[in-house]
């Protein structure tokens, strides 16, 4: 709870803050960056190139920010944005001590751009705002790891490529075991893991990539679609590695598996809403659905550009054979069996939907906003739809007033 000194202060300043956050943003991540040059490895570098995911942080202390005045998200979505961010911090191999450098340098940055506006009170009473936030995030951090059984020093594990499976144009698949021998972790349907990539020539990049299966099978699969950059965006530079230069007998490093797009212990009807590559957390669940629960209610959902670069079509269609109950719509946006449905995204209206049912979303954020938007016209209340981000793109589940 923010102390009640710092509440007025932080009411007060609220909004010229959220004003500036993209300046904010900026400064921050080019004067950590600058001085820190061995984080670049902990970033997606296409994504600072772009600029796509410079307000995340920002972003979230303003949030919380207006969640502890009462001004922002109520505590149950805050308490899940925190989860979202705790499971990928893990996933990262994030440590607590890194959070006292980028407090500094986010105080820092707040200083810079607001300049003679931060008095000592207002510096005071956003450091409190950032500390608070850390340590939620800390706590459920440790948590995460101990559940895990990770070692904070070393987060990794090696795993050698068993196979690599062609699964559509552009896209293939990684069948992993782990290299020590030991069996391969349990997760739940709907998580993803961490790979590290140390690139040709130097440097290291870190990518998030869903399990693409359930975890029956004794190993992990993750499906990976080549990144095109357009409109003058830079190739995914991990993908095009993973494609071009990893083959079965490599060696990978992975994190445990995180993420909270995870089935609810329930039988409500499901329905799973996925476009492009954003099928592979789905698949993971059907897979799971059909072992566990097949007579279970279940409908899926995708929209790709065409019928050859659908990954796991396949996978979807037999495991969805498993069921009693299964339905299968898909949209294409060109080629033979084409509805054109991709470019203006697909009609939410035409999804069969149960007014108990369970929807979860994994695609690009716009594809996500509209689909989760027509839900919405629906009747579908927010606690129905989960979702997870496909890509870094950064999309919040309501607007933040700040």
């Amino acid at each position: 709870m923010l102390s009640r000194t710092s509440v007025p202060v932080v009411e007060a300043t609220l909004p010229v803050v959220g004003r500036h956050l993209d300046e904010i943003s900026g400064v921050f991540y080019a004067t950590m960056l600058g001085e820190n040059p061995g984080l670049l490895n902990l970033f997606n570098r296409g994504a600072q190139a772009t600029g796509e995911q410079r307000s995340a942080l920002a972003g979230a202390v303003a949030a919380f920010a207006a969640h502890l005045v009462g001004a922002g998200p109520e505590a149950a979505v805050f308490d899940h944005i925190v989860e979202r961010i705790a499971q990928r911090h893990c996933a990262l191999g994030i440590r607590p001590e890194q959070y006292t450098m980028v407090g500094r340098y986010l105080m820092g940055a707040v200083g810079t751009v607001l300049g003679a506006a931060v008095t000592p009170a207002v510096a005071a009473a956003w450091d409190e705002v950032y500390w608070l936030f850390a340590a939620r995030l800390i706590g459920r951090e440790a948590r995460l790891y101990a559940e895990a059984g990770v070692d904070g020093a070393d987060p990794w594990r090696e795993y050698v490529v068993a196979g690599k499976v062609t699964e559509a144009h552009d896209t293939v698949s990684f069948i992993l075991t782990p290299a020590d021998g030991r069996p391969a972790p349990g997760f739940l349907a709907g998580q993803y893991v961490t790979v590290v990539v140390d690139l040709p020539g130097g440097g290291r990049q870190l990518r998030q990539y869903s399990l693409s299966q359930s975890a029956a099978g004794g190993t992990l699969r993750i499906t990976v679609r080549r990144v095109r950059g357009v409109g003058g965006a830079p190739d995914g530079v991990v993908s095009g590695h993973l494609h071009d230069h990893v083959a079965a007998g490599d060696r990978l490093r992975l994190s445990h598996p995180y993420g909270d797009l995870t089935l609810r212990d329930d039988a409500a009807p499901l329905v799973l809403v996925s476009a492009g590559v954003g099928v592979t957390p789905m698949a993971a669940i059907l897979d799971h659905v059909a072992r566990t629960q097949p007579t279970r209610d279940v409908t899926a959902v995708h929209a790709d550009r065409s019928a050859d670069r659908h990954p796991l079509r396949d996978d979807m269609r037999s495991n969805g054979a498993r069921l009693l109950s299964y339905r299968s719509l898909v949209w294409y946006e060109q080629g033979a069996e084409a509805t054109g449905a991709l470019a203006g995204f697909l009609d939410p209206d035409l999804i069969p939907l149960h007014p108990d049912a369970e929807v979860y979303l994994c695609g690009p954020a716009p594809f996500m906003q509209h689909v989760r938007a027509g839900l919405h016209r629906r009747g579908l209340s927010d606690d129905r739809i989960r979702y997870e981000v496909f890509g870094s793109e950064q999309w919040r589940p309501a607007p933040v007033a700040v």
